[in-house]
């Protein structure tokens, strides 16, 4: 199982100076309320942490941060706002067990092609401590595709992300919101979060 899109990749070697500045200045409500749960201090990865900005928010608030990207322009951006190493890793890669207090997943495990995605849920399943904490954000739809760019996008339903949550591994208080936002493309579209917590 590989976890990522060659294609989908090169988009952000090549655009990185650009995709790493652009975005909303402000962080997800979604983040607020995810670290709300967190005690001070928890050990937190990110997948796929962009140009850094959740990283940074993180940071700030305390939180002990491993912050990750598949490609190393990107990670290269994230190091320059965060001064700090920004770790190379693609999400087939994750190989840590118990380690990590919860593992921050926002808009990055939606280029995960379907048939793999199993697979990197059971390794952050496996990365995670007993009781630690999982979000994700994946665009929705129930077709995957590619937008313009060429990126992969696995667009989950509700009902099909759930299940292959619950195919996946053993996972506790499953949560799903749904919500309409946009992307670097501009385009505004059906979003689904989930957030789930390895059993204790």
């Amino acid at each position: 199982m590989s976890g990522f899109d060659a294609a989908t990749l090169a988009f952000y070697a090549a655009e990185a100076p650009v995709y790493a500045a652009s975005g909303p200045s402000g962080v997800s409500r979604h983040l607020d309320a995810f670290l709300d749960r967190l005690p001070q201090g928890a050990a937190i990865l990110e997948l796929g942490c962009g140009g850094g900005r959740d990283a940074a928010y993180m940071i700030a608030r305390g939180f002990a941060v491993e912050p990750t990207d598949g490609t190393a322009e990107i990670a290269a951006q994230a190091e320059a706002r965060l001064g700090r190493p920004v770790r190379v890793m693609r999400f087939g890669e994750l190989a840590a067990a118990d380690r990590y207090d919860a593992i921050w997943a926002s808009a990055s495990l939606l280029h995960v092609p379907r048939g793999d995605l199993p697979d990197v849920l059971a390794r952050i399943h496996r990365a995670l401590k007993p009781g630690g904490l999982h979000f994700a954000s994946y665009k929705g739809g129930g077709c995957e595709g590619r937008d313009r760019f060429g990126r992969y996008f696995n667009y989950f339903s509700r009902e099909e992300l759930e299940a292959v949550y619950r195919g996946s591994a053993r996972w506790d208080g499953l949560d799903l919101a749904e919500g309409i936002g946009g992307g670097y493309d501009g385009v505004q579209g059906p979003w689904v979060q989930i957030t789930v917590r390895r059993p204790v």
